[in-house]
């Protein structure tokens, strides 16, 4: 079945050129379109959406309150932001309320549709060394952890479980994450997997927010001491 995808920027220009990618895709289908955050909200309410593509600079409703509003309802579509400027605030935003990652507006379109088949599966788009580098320019945003470096939530973790969301959050794959602890691939994955399911976490990107919220990891990607 076709991955749904919704797209939600105000300029229409960008829009018509997003959809002629997506049509020419034989498993993705342009179902709505919407102009701002508010508007997008208001189609939601009666169409079936998987993946959102959603501006961040929008007039009447921004993309972030937009996706805020969007993750909280049940079973709520996959939200990737699509921003002008790298290291963007907006995205640093989206990803604390709920996005599944963040692209650029002029990235190529096959990173484009890899993006959407990506978060319609399941998986974080953004790279978790991307997401690093985002959090380490807007960490000054996140709570003092001094006193408290690692946050209750984190503390249910097993110590196996630890590091290897010490090892997301410093932007390893399941791969390296499973050559650096000798451990096989499968094995990775259910880790991280466990990991969602016990911090009520999306996929990795929020891994890696939590991972600085927390103070596992501090600045500059290094784990907290």
């Amino acid at each position: 079945m076709a991955i749904r995808v919704m797209l939600v920027d105000d300029q229409v220009l960008l829009r018509t050129g997003f959809r002629m990618v997506l049509a020419a895709q034989p498993d993705m289908e342009v179902v709505a379109e919407a102009g701002d955050g508010a508007e997008a909200l208001e189609v939601l309410a009666g169409t079936e959406v998987d993946v959102v593509l959603m501006d961040v600079r929008m007039p009447r409703l921004d993309g972030v309150e937009a996706t805020r509003r969007i993750c909280a309802q049940d079973d709520p579509p996959k939200v990737l932001i699509l921003t002008t400027f790298d290291l963007d605030e907006y995205a640093f935003s989206a990803l604390k309320v709920g996005a599944s990652g963040f692209m650029l507006k002029d990235v190529p379109p096959n990173e484009l549709l890899g993006a959407i088949r990506a978060v319609h599966s399941g998986d974080a788009v953004v790279a978790p060394s991307t997401t690093r580098r985002l959090l380490d320019r807007f960490s000054p945003m996140l709570p003092s952890t001094s006193a408290e470096p690692v946050s209750a939530e984190v503390s249910r973790l097993t110590e196996r479980e630890r590091e290897v969301m010490l090892l997301v959050a410093q932007g390893l794959s399941n791969g390296e994450i499973a050559a650096r602890l000798v451990l096989s691939e499968a094995t990775v994955k259910t880790h991280v997997g466990r990991i969602l399911t016990k911090l009520g976490l999306r996929d990795r990107v929020q891994v890696v927010v939590m991972a600085y919220e927390s103070g596992l990891v501090r600045a500059g990607g290094g784990a907290a001491q």
